[in-house]
This record gives structure tokens, C-alpha cells and sequence, in this order.
């Protein structure tokens, strides 16, 4: 067996304050804990949340309905205009060659092509969706459209 010894991360095992110890450590007479009050009292503070009377933010904030957006699915837009700038006649448009011209982020999974703009090139294009207009301008410019299983 090797001789490996463990030890704890820097930072992760600190030293418990010391206080009432005199006023040279910083801690003496109150304790840190100020002059008076519920917070310098024992067993003094409040529950959390708690704002001295004043409605509460947790209970303020309306509560009501369902939410969607924990399951919401947002998508990466490339318009064809973007397509036109960026691609040369006879290329393929692919994420990966989406990604490499700097149009959508690499974190970007779920991809959509929307038709704003006009297209004069033919390129083949193998994408996961897009919108009816940007499909028919592909085609109109003479590209092709490679139809792709959703869930890269």
C-alpha cells in the first residue's frame, strides 16, 4: 500500500471564534453581538424570512397557476439572411459548421432557421428545424433540405 495521506482542502477546516476574551482579540465585551437588542440576547434572532413585521417577500410574491419554464425549450435563431453572409454557394449547413462561423454558441442544442432575409446561394441544408418560410426560400435558391432526427 502506498503512503498516501489525506488531507482536508485549505480552507475547509477553520478555527472557532473565541470570544469574550479580552478587548485586544476584537471579540471581548459584547461578543460581536453589539449593544442591546433581540440578536445580542440568548436564544435572540429571527426565523428566516422574518422582515420585523412587514409582509414577508415569500408571502407577498403571488403563488398562483403553473409554470412552464423549468420545461420550457428555447432555441439557438440563425436566419437565412445570416446563411446568406456566412456560407459560400454549395456548402453544407450543419450545427457543427454553424458553430465554426461563430452564428450560434456550441452549448446551443435545439437549432432553428427562420426565413428573414433573402438567399441567392444553393446550400444543402442539415438542420433539426426550421420555419416554413426559410424552408421554401432554401428551395426557391435551389438548395436542398436533409431532413434530421431531433435529440442531438
Amino acid at each position: 500500500m502506498s503512503d498516501i495521506t489525506l488531507k482536508a482542502p485549505c480552507g475547509a477546516n477553520k478555527n472557532r471564534k473565541k470570544v469574550g476574551r479580552g478587548m485586544g482579540s476584537g471579540l471581548g465585551k459584547t461578543s460581536g453581538k453589539g449593544h442591546k437588542g433581540q440578536n445580542a440576547r440568548s436564544g435572540g434572532g429571527v426565523r428566516p424570512g422574518f422582515e420585523g413585521g412587514q409582509m414577508p417577500l415569500f408571502r407577498r410574491v403571488s403563488r398562483r397557476g403553473f409554470k412552464n419554464y423549468p420545461f420550457k425549450t428555447t432555441f439557438a435563431v440563425v436566419n437565412v439572411a445570416d446563411l446568406e453572409n456566412k456560407f459560400e454557394a454549395g456548402e453544407t449547413v450543419t450545427w457543427e459548421a454553424l458553430v465554426e462561423r461563430n452564428l450560434i454558441k456550441a452549448k446551443d442544442v435545439l437549432v432553428k432557421i427562420l426565413g428573414d432575409g433573402e438567399l441567392t446561394k444553393a446550400l444543402s441544408v442539415e438542420m433539426l428545424d426550421m420555419s416554413a418560410s426559410a424552408k421554401e426560400k432554401i428551395e426557391k435558391a435551389g438548395g436542398k433540405i436533409v431532413e434530421e432526427e431531433i435529440g442531438r
